[in-house]
């Protein structure tokens, strides 16, 4: 698992991921995994795989790292 860091979280259920590399990856909050979107924050590290969605690239089994 590849793991980044929450850069941005929106009320609508879904965030963003900030990689190590220069890409930010979608998630939504059906891909969370081990706690609740709601408990999740900006900043906080997560670990994850990456998968590919319907509008590209996005993380898959998002979990506090």
């Amino acid at each position: 698992m590849a793991v980044g860091s929450i850069k941005k979280l929106t009320d609508k259920g879904f965030g963003f991921i900030k990689t190590n590399g220069d890409k930010d990856l979608f998630f939504h909050s059906k891909s969370v995994q081990g706690t609740t979107f709601d408990q999740l924050y900006e900043g906080q590290e997560v670990a994850y795989t990456e998968g590919s969605g319907p509008k590209g690239p996005c993380a898959e089994n998002v979990k506090p790292a």
